[in-house]
């Protein structure tokens, strides 16, 4: 596991924002579902996503969300909610909810029924 915390975040949101941008979806909607995990801004995103910030540090730096247990289901193979490791679950939480972006569920339910889907600017 240790592989993954230390992979950095820049290596990996290209490839959220790939898989999305294939199912018709958006960079600001991946954006959305960051800041609602994280309650990060926007430049905190982009200096993670353009800096050499490990996963273990970008979640260090989160302050998740509070409906974060709202979040289940199954991402690579595995529940969610069954996740023991704190950072493997912040981690399979971010991937569930670009997973939903990507599946075309609608941003307000992707967020939780979260009302400010709209990317602060």
């Amino acid at each position: 596991m240790s592989r993954v915390f230390d992979m950095p975040f820049s290596s990996v949101y290209p490839l959220y924002i790939q898989k999305v941008e294939r199912k018709g979806r958006s960079k600001d909607e991946v954006d959305a579902a960051i800041r609602w995990l994280t309650g990060f801004d926007d430049a905190a995103i982009a200096r993670h996503a353009g800096g050499t910030t490990t996963f273990r540090e970008f979640f260090d730096e989160a302050t998740l969300n509070a409906r974060t247990e709202d979040v289940t289901g199954v991402v690579c193979g595995i529940r969610v909610e069954e996740i023991e490791d704190p950072l493997m679950y912040r981690i399979r939480v971010l991937d569930k909810l670009v997973d939903e972006l990507a599946k075309g569920r609608p941003l307000t339910k992707v967020l939780r029924g979260s009302a400010d889907v709209a990317p602060p600017r």
